[in-house]
């Protein structure tokens, strides 16, 4: 099976430095210097298109514009590129959710997929009118994607839960196709939700090891009940043409970073409920010490940036090693990001994707035999790579 990538929008604004934002940070750490208009999206949109990555993530929350109205917009300006659109069961019913995926369907002539966000943190939550805690929130979002594929089935549902309780609900007009279900959540009130309606179970960038150990835990809750999934995984990038290279990026990147923002965004995620995210400052302790925590594996984004805060920094060939062998552990899907998005697509799509093309692990969506002709970027040319102290 070959691998399927896909891309990340930043819709709370793109930099050449690491942008803040992500939940459990506040607001107004979230921005950059290059505003997430409809124009520089679509740049990024297209890119990714050209470059044969199958679709696009678009994050959900108070940090970021609306994922749905955003990619919305961004489907009138590209042709084949497919939208993971994040959403928050309990902000909408089952019914509105079923038929806004119904008609995204449509419209965009079947380049949905849905990323199901739960939701981490409570007082983010509060501040949509959603006062539930988080396991309850896990069991409401069991009843409503069961009703979700129930009205998408075709079925006329009438549904009495504890938090979902519809009459006579159905669609009058049905996806075509199913958009499929990404899930992501690394409690143990999570697990469960995923293996029953997930058609692709997400985990952040964790060391082989750890991914490994999530990944047949819910392999053997799925097989429970009678299901199998997909696997994919979150991450940032920082690719170049050598290893040396990539880590004065990262460098760079952690360079313009003050000691004041670290403590401060800290400070809000080890307030947070999201089991994912306590995984994640586990990595980094909040320290820039010792940030190189696989091979290849840099923990520095998550300093400064709630949810995903890793990357796979490295040489083409050594960035192409680790997709390969996250592979081997059954992930199949892979949603990559990096600063700034624009440039880091190109360092991506022109130095990994021919490689494990090549490999027989990858191939263009569009059927092309080779990635997209080469674009020169200027302003990705830098001075000459300096000793590094980044890992």
């Amino acid at each position: 099976m070959t691998l399927t990538f896909h891309w990340f929008l930043p819709t709370n604004g793109d930099s050449r430095d690491i942008v803040g934002g992500g939940h459990g940070v506040p607001t107004g750490a979230a921005g950059g210097a290059r505003p997430a208009s409809v124009a520089y999206l679509g740049q990024i949109a297209r890119t990714a298109e050209q470059l044969g990555f199958v679709g696009a993530l678009t994050p959900t929350g108070a940090w970021c514009e609306d994922a749905w109205l955003s990619t919305a917009m961004l489907t009138e300006v590209t042709e084949r590129l497919k939208f993971l659109v994040a959403f928050r069961p309990g902000l909408l019913t089952p019914t509105l959710a079923a038929q806004m995926a119904s008609t995204f369907q449509r419209l965009s002539r079947g380049r949905l997929l849905l990323n199901v966000v739960t939701g981490g943190e409570s007082t983010e939550q509060r501040a949509y009118g959603d006062f539930l805690d988080k396991d309850a929130r896990y069991a409401r979002c069991d009843e409503f994607l069961h009703v979700v594929r129930a009205l998408w089935r075709g079925e006329t549902v009438d549904h009495a839960g504890a938090h979902v309780h519809v009459e006579q609900a159905r669609l009058h007009r049905l996806p075509d196709p199913v958009p499929p279900v990404y899930f992501g959540g690394s409690s143990a009130a999570a697990l469960p939700v995923a293996a029953r309606h997930s058609d692709v179970y997400l985990t952040w960038g964790e060391p082989p090891a750890l991914v490994a150990a999530k990944l047949e835990r819910v392999r053997a809750l799925a097989a429970d009940v009678g299901r199998e999934l997909r696997f994919g995984i979150r991450l940032h990038v920082i690719v170049r043409d050598t290893a040396e290279q990539a880590w004065t990026q990262a460098q760079r990147l952690l360079d313009g970073v003050s000691e004041a923002d670290i403590r401060s965004v800290q400070e809000g995620l080890r307030r947070s409920e999201s089991e994912g995210q306590r995984r994640m400052l586990d990595l980094h302790g909040g320290s820039r010490d010792g940030l190189e925590v696989a091979p290849n594996l840099w923990a520095g984004v998550g300093l400064v940036r709630g949810g995903a805060g890793t990357a796979l920094v490295g040489s083409h060939t050594e960035v192409a090693d680790r997709i390969a062998e996250y592979h081997a552990l059954g992930i199949d899907e892979f949603i990559l990001s990096g600063y700034p998005h624009l440039e880091e697509a190109y360092w991506f799509g022109e130095g990994v994707l021919p490689i494990l093309r090549d490999r027989g692990l990858w191939q263009h969506p569009d059927g092309q035999p080779g990635t997209a002709d080469h674009v020169d970027i200027p302003f990705t040319r830098g001075p000459a790579p300096q000793p590094v102290v980044a890992r």
